[in-house]
């Protein structure tokens, strides 16, 4: 299965098996981070889910990134 099969599956579960598969990701890179990353990206987690509508969908995000990197080409 490919990342982006296991990414479409993710998003047809519900809200808490969602934050489920998020924590078990984010614990497994862990040690790959420093502990004001680990607190930075806790701290933009709670954000999000405190403040839904200030999020903007992945798909989006991408786009912009791939838009920016093909500016710099």
């Amino acid at each position: 299965m490919s990342a982006t099969q296991v990414m479409e599956q993710v998003d047809k579960l519900p809200f808490e098996e969602q934050r489920e598969v998020f924590e078990h990701l984010r614990d497994k890179f862990d040690d790959a981070l420093t502990p004001e990353q680990i607190a930075e990206l806790d701290r933009r987690a709670e954000r999000a889910l405190a403040h839904p509508e200030l999020c903007r969908p992945l798909d989006d995000v991408v786009a912009d990134i791939e838009k920016r990197f093909r500016a710099k080409r």
